[in-house]
């Protein structure tokens, strides 16, 4: 069995990287080609706890870090966006990995993953996407105009000095957040005390609420469709079968291209949420670890 982070108590060891002045938490565990999980929107490190010790038992070295913003990373005073944490992902990988990197993310953590793959093939062995963003947040002409006049009017009140912080600490409480959970899981069993707190905890932090403001009103970045033009490396896609937020219906583009590339899988998770990897954790990572010797027989041919 491959050494992994995990101590007796089975909490995952934490440490930190400095990344242009600020803390950025990572953890890492075992031994052989490099993977790096990148979590989605408000989660961090904690929502890979189910998969870095199987991964990493499987004979991976196995990295996640929080970005910046979340989790146990700083909460700087920034312009937060796509571009900011690709820049930190692929420092962190130079400075720490230096090799053909497998990256996997969820959500937000997923289009990270699939920027990463597309536009620096040469620090990548593939990718996989669970439940990916289409974007940070929406595109014009993505609303109706009346949502998009409502969503428009929220974010200048969670930017205002005034009404900012007081609907944050209403979204940030405990019910709400558990309230939210039980919308995008499936299995309500699966919403725990620790995940809730794991969530809860990072928001009490100073400057959590200027983060959430500037997230919400972040650009949405490239869309995967435009991305996947460049596509070079092995991909595969995994998707919960009952997503509410990034629905099976909408996950076209990568269905079709699974049928056009072999390079390229796309498998539903059964009834799974939009975050299978920590709601059906068995599945994926088994998943995952079946997928995993094609790019390790790519790498041995020297294919990249």
């Amino acid at each position: 069995m491959v050494q992994t982070s995990l101590d007796k108590n089975d909490k995952l060891k934490e440490l930190d990287w400095n990344w242009q002045g600020h803390k950025i938490r990572y953890t890492v565990a075992g031994k052989g080609i490099p993977l790096v999980l990148i979590h989605g929107f408000g989660a961090s490190i904690g929502h890979w706890r189910k998969n870095i010790p199987v991964l990493a038992e499987n004979g991976y070295r196995v990295f996640a870090l929080d970005l910046l913003g979340f989790g146990g990373s700083d909460k700087a005073f920034l312009d937060y966006t796509l571009e900011l944490w690709q820049e930190q992902i692929k420092d962190f990988w130079s400075e720490h990995i230096d090799r053909p990197t497998v990256f996997i993310g969820n959500s937000i953590g997923a289009l990270l993953s699939l920027m990463l793959v597309t536009n620096y093939p040469e620090i990548s062995a593939g990718g996989v996407l669970i439940n990916c963003a289409g974007g940070l947040n929406h595109r014009p002409g993505d609303l109706n105009p009346v949502l998009g006049l409502v969503m428009g009017g929220f974010a200048k009140l969670i930017n205002s000095p005034i009404t900012g912080k007081f609907i944050f600490n209403n979204i940030r409480r405990k019910s709400q957040i558990r309230r939210t959970l039980y919308q995008v899981y499936r299995d309500r069993n699966a919403v725990t005390d620790e995940l809730v707190e794991m969530l809860y905890q990072p928001s009490c932090d100073d400057g959590a609420q200027k983060v959430f403001a500037s997230v919400l009103t972040a650009p949405p970045g490239n869309s995967p469709d435009r991305l996947l033009v460049n596509l070079q490396r092995p991909l595969l896609i995994l998707w919960g079968e009952k997503d509410p937020w990034t629905p099976v219906t909408g996950a076209k583009v990568y269905q079709d291209l699974a049928i056009q590339n072999p390079d390229v899988q796309f498998q539903i998770i059964e009834n799974a949420g939009h975050c299978p990897h920590d709601e059906n954790p068995e599945v994926v990572n088994s998943k995952i670890i079946d997928w995993l010797p094609k790019v390790e027989a790519n790498l041995e041919r020297g294919l990249f």
